[in-house]
């Protein structure tokens, strides 16, 4: 049976697992090793008779099988197979990706930039025959593949992106979007489409216009924002080869999604703004169900073999388990000695 896990970067989170047994086991042991010093093993029973040895040790045990299939479940572990039925759609999509610094913010994990990546990735999975083309913008705009069917190609500059992936800094959607307007390689003023993400901020580059101008030449524009839109969060870098975040005027920067930017954006591009905000993105499926078929051009239908999400099998039992720890109480159950009570009446 194969077995693939969606989010592997989570894997860090046992090292967490790995503590947390370690300080749970030294604790229970220096309890032991505690009561054996300031009692003898006679007096030791009296002393605990109101804690049982045995159901704190199950306890243990709970919190740590609890913490183990917690981590397995944000992993999304996937087995088994299903085929869903798509159209086959010979539209060209150009990725317009921002690479500029905000994007490393990490209010999505592992950051805003690798679930961008992340998300290109899965749509080529589903996009059949259409060509695709990569744009990375920061603070000019770059052609980083031109319209290709070569998909691996592709995946490889996407492994490759940062924010030296340009040679600025700063956010210029509108140049990326007017970049890849120029970068279709046909007149034909249908079956073309951009798909931008970014978490929104931009430096003046009227990105709101390029899209209408884009709309006009028969190309729709999608949007999709990446990113916390309430309190946002800071921008990690290294200072002196040490962890540190960007600051300005003495002050930490906190990047936010901005979602009217982006909407408007989409609306001028005549297409849809997805608020992916700091959600799992399920961009292929939005991809198959509703820009290809926007796109409007059709040759025949293909089966896509997909894996089946099980984080449920894992976070479920979880869950239970937590219920029933705060329910189970560590005090023994007490006999009642109810034939010397008989006798004594």
């Amino acid at each position: 049976m194969d077995i693939q896990f969606n989010n592997p970067n989570n894997s860090l989170y046992f090292w967490a697992v790995a503590v947390l047994i370690i300080i749970l086991v030294m604790g229970y042991l220096r309890r032991s090793s505690t009561l054996n010093r300031v009692a003898t093993s006679r007096l030791i029973p009296r002393l605990t008779n109101t804690s049982s040895n045995g159901r704190r040790r199950f306890r243990v045990a709970m919190l740590i099988v609890v913490a183990i299939t917690l981590c397995i479940s944000i992993l999304d572990p996937r087995w088994g197979t299903r085929y869903k039925e798509v159209e086959q759609q010979g539209i060209d999509t150009f990725f317009v990706l921002d690479v500029s610094r905000s994007m490393l913010a990490e209010d999505v994990r592992p950051n805003r930039l690798d679930r961008a990546t992340t998300a290109i990735s899965d749509v080529l999975d589903v996009m059949g025959s259409d060509r695709a083309g990569l744009v990375t913008v920061a603070g000019d705009a770059a052609l980083t593949v031109p319209l290709t069917l070569d998909y691996s190609s592709l995946r490889l500059a996407l492994d490759d992106v940062s924010p030296r992936s340009v040679k600025r800094g700063g956010t210029k959607i509108g140049d990326g979007i007017r970049l890849a307007q120029e970068s279709f390689t046909d007149e034909i003023q249908d079956h073309k489409t951009i798909i931008v993400l970014s978490d929104g901020e931009d430096m003046g580059s009227f990105p709101i216009e390029a899209a209408a101008d884009a709309q006009t030449a028969g190309i729709t524009v999608y949007t999709v924002g990446i990113g916390d839109s309430t309190t946002g969060a800071r921008i990690p870098t290294t200072l002196y080869g040490q962890p540190a975040y960007i600051t300005h005027e003495g002050k930490e920067v906190w990047s936010i999604m901005n979602p009217t930017e982006l909407a408007n954006v989409a609306n001028a591009g005549g297409g849809l703004f997805v608020p992916a905000g700091t959600a799992n993105l399920e961009l292929a499926s939005i991809y198959a169900q509703r820009i290809a078929t926007d796109a409007g051009k059709s040759f025949d239908s293909v089966k896509l073999e997909q894996f089946i999400p099980r984080f449920q099998w894992f976070a479920i039992p979880a869950l239970l388990i937590l219920l029933g720890d705060s329910w189970m109480s560590l005090r023994p159950k007490i006999k009642h000695n109810t034939s010397t009570f008989e006798a004594t009446s």
